[in-house]
């Protein structure tokens, strides 16, 4: 028997996991430049270097163990609670409105549309 196909004449298959198309880079969400595997860390489904990953109030270098999140921004837990005891909510202490404040808003222009 002759054999007219050979080892060359067949196709090439290629590891699935492989790939030559480059793959989307992705951006610190601090500094907005690009991050490599080595360096990066997702916190919140946000990516970081792991050198920008740090607290908003103080500016120390967080980890993932060391760090609470509220409202997008990323706080050590120190001053997480902190700033939640200086005003006993997490809106006033974080720089936000109160939540009540939004409902006496409300309160007040239903009261003068209905009378």
């Amino acid at each position: 028997m002759d054999n007219s196909t050979t080892s060359s004449d067949k196709a090439v298959q290629r590891s699935k996991s492989f790939s030559l198309k480059p793959q989307a880079k992705e951006l610190c969400a601090s500094c907005e430049k690009t991050v490599y595997p080595m360096e990066r860390l997702v916190a919140d489904k946000n990516v970081f270097h792991s050198s920008c990953f740090c607290c908003k109030h103080c500016n120390t270098k967080l980890s993932l163990g060391s760090y609470a999140a509220l409202h997008g921004q990323f706080y050590c837990k120190p001053h997480f609670q902190q700033l939640f005891k200086s005003k006993g909510n997490y809106d006033e202490g974080f720089g936000r409105k109160q939540h009540k404040e939004l409902w006496s808003v409300k309160e007040a222009e239903s009261g003068t549309k209905t009378a």
